[in-house]
């Protein structure tokens, strides 16, 4: 999930590797296991499949959160 979370903030597979520090060979082949457990041919496509499972959230959309506290007073 944290390599999904870092490819939403637009990083390349290079850049992930370094923050990672970790080879890109091995991001490429996580990005690529991802690619086809989830059925997608690309990134957008991953990006699509993690907001639309709830694995990653972007400026409040498809975001868990807890109720109000005034939801519960009513």
């Amino acid at each position: 999930m944290e390599i999904i979370d870092l490819v939403a903030d637009g990083l390349t597979n290079q850049e992930i590797a370094e923050k990672l520090t970790i080879s890109k060979r091995t991001v490429d082949n996580h990005v690529s296991n991802m690619f086809t457990k989830t059925g997608s041919k690309n990134r957008v496509a991953l990006l699509n499949w993690a907001m639309d499972h709830g694995k990653i959230c972007r400026d409040g959309f498809n975001c868990c959160s807890l109720p109000d506290e005034s939801d519960s007073d009513s």
